[in-house]
């Protein structure tokens, strides 16, 4: 997603999550070189001395220090948060399945324990669940650019919330993240130069190494694909098990490792905003298909519905209600359609309160996880330092007018969303110190599953099939549904299958399709069904 308008539409998503994509920049720093990605010899394993979270917790806590430069093991270190649950069968133990949650700026501490009942339940029995706050990030070494929570409050009052509308909030946005970033400058320049993909890939193959476990189990989602495929191309003999779930495309990442200006940004070359455009008139589709008993929203047929919308938007342009104004009502309706329920359910209602002129109810917050450290700082800055170092965005502020009006053309109020979401990185100071942008292809030693959903309003479909197709051992599942993520979109027939790979390897046949259990807007249904014509596994999640 974006720094602030799409950093603050990944927070809201985090919470719903209770993860996903964000920003970069292209800066001429030096590759990693190593084909197996092993940083040097000499790296020492952490050692994870497990203990409760909190007491009586079910979660065990602990931290690693690893290198802040794996090209100097033995220079500075950091510190890596780490939360583990372990197998709910501990006679069946396979080992550990590790858990990256996305953004990049998701802090696993949070939000593995968050979406822990998520998981398919025989992954839970048979494997400890594990996940850490990356490098930069929560609860870890973190950016962090301000010397108080006043301080940083203060710089987010400074510049319009969603993105920018008009010319003095476009010379104040591009001012604020500016300022941001000569503040980051200031602050800890080397720990923003190596909190990049590869650097957070070698740290969880040292995490791999400190469980005990040969071979990497591992699921990531959203930005955590990327993770994923960076850790597969740099290790590729160390693949147990991998679920690659809502998928970024590589090569619109690393803009196919170009060393020109990028002319799009990374959201526009992989498509959110006309996948997230697709999503947003399936909401309008469905909620003008249903009664205003199960969508607040709907206006009796789907076109009135999609009538009623656009009017919104234009009245909200001229007549905010309260704080809500244009922009920030995109904002909020992009990463509300992530999570289907109850998240489709409570946009319609908003929108519905605002069309009637009334300030929307504050969401009630996810559930505190039972950790220390329940809302550790994620400010813009950990998500910018991470997507601005591997994601070439253009580095002239002006162009992203001109980007605003064609995305506008193309994909409407989404493509403004997430043409400014990657601004930021226009002014961002660091330079990563190692990228990865390929080869996508090193033989693994084992398949990858890469699972896609067809109605994704951040990482569109698109992208799994291009990530199915870069690696060189891969089998695509498809969710047919909504939202951002089958993890949180709930599919018996996903987990099913995700279940019988991660236990012994079991593939679904070739073009497997599953559905999601409930669809939006309706009565919920038991299970998930499949569309395969017939796999080894229809008559269990059918």
């Amino acid at each position: 997603m974006s720094i602030r308008g799409s950093i603050e539409g990944r927070r809201l998503y985090a919470a719903a999550l209770a993860a996903t994509v964000v920003c970069s920049t292209i800066f001429a720093g030096p590759e990693l070189a190593q084909a197996d990605g092993a940083p040097s010899p000499s790296v020492t394993v952490p050692r994870l001395d497990w203990s409760a979270c909190i007491p009586g917790s079910q979660f065990d806590c602990a931290t690693a220090k690893v290198p802040l430069d794996y090209s100097d093991p033995h220079g500075r270190t950091i510190d890596l948060a780490v939360i583990r649950r372990k197998a709910t069968d501990p006679g069946r133990r396979i080992g550990t399945l590790f858990f990256n949650p996305g953004g990049p700026g998701g802090p696993g501490t949070v939000q593995m324990p968050q979406n822990y009942e998520s998981f398919p339940q025989e992954a839970r029995e048979r494997f400890d669940i594990v996940s850490w706050d990356p490098r930069g990030i929560g609860n870890s070494t973190a950016v962090n650019c301000f010397r108080s929570p006043k301080e940083a409050a203060a710089w987010t009052a400074s510049k319009p919330a969603g993105f920018p509308v008009g010319e003095q909030q476009r010379a104040s946005w591009i001012a604020a993240y500016k300022d941001l970033g000569q503040r980051c400058q200031q602050h800890d320049p080397e720990l923003l130069r190596h909190v990049s993909t590869p650097d957070t890939a070698h740290d969880l193959d040292l995490l791999r190494q400190a469980v005990g476990d040969p071979q990497l189990s591992y699921l990531g989602i959203s930005y955590g694909t990327f993770l994923g495929a960076t850790y597969t191309n740099l290790y590729p003999g160390k693949v147990r098990a991998m679920v690659l779930d809502s998928n970024i495309d590589p090569q619109a990442w690393t803009n196919h490792a170009s060393q020109s200006e990028p002319r799009l940004t990374t959201f526009l070359r992989m498509g959110s905003d006309r996948s997230a455009a697709a999503t947003l008139d399936q909401f309008l589709t469905l909620c003008g298909s249903a009664t205003t008993a199960r969508c607040a929203f709907s206006a009796g047929s789907q076109k009135a519905t999609r009538d009623k919308f656009d009017q919104l938007m234009q009245r909200l342009r001229e007549h905010p209600v309260g704080t809500w104004t244009y922009a920030r009502t995109v904002g909020d309706v992009m990463s509300s359609l992530y999570v289907v329920h109850p998240g489709w359910t409570d946009l319609a209602g908003r929108l519905q309160e605002l069309s009637q002129g009334r300030v929307p109810e504050p969401s009630a917050p996810p559930s505190a996880p039972p950790v220390p450290n329940q809302n550790p700082y994620t400010g813009d800055e950990q998500a910018g330092a991470v997507l601005c170092g591997d994601s070439p965005n253009p580095r002239d502020p002006a162009v992203y007018h001109t980007l605003e009006k064609a995305g506008a053309t193309r994909a409407g109020d989404a493509g403004r969303f997430w043409t400014w979401a990657t601004e930021p990185c226009a002014s961002w100071p660091a330079q990563a110190a190692h990228r990865y942008h390929g080869p996508w292809n090193n033989p693994t030693a084992h398949t990858v599953l890469v699972v896609g959903t067809t109605y994704d309003p951040a990482t569109p479909y698109t992208g799994a099939q291009a990530m199915a197709k870069e690696l060189a051992n891969a089998r695509l599942l498809t969710n047919n549904g909504y939202g951002h993520t089958a993890l949180i979109n709930s599919s018996s027939c996903i987990n099913a299958y995700e279940s019988r790979y991660f236990i012994d390897g079991t593939l679904p046949p070739p073009g497997t399709t599953c559905r999601q259990d409930t669809p939006p807007f309706s009565s919920p249904k038991p299970h998930g069904g499949v569309a395969t014509g017939g796999g080894a596994m229809a008559s269990v999640v059918s």
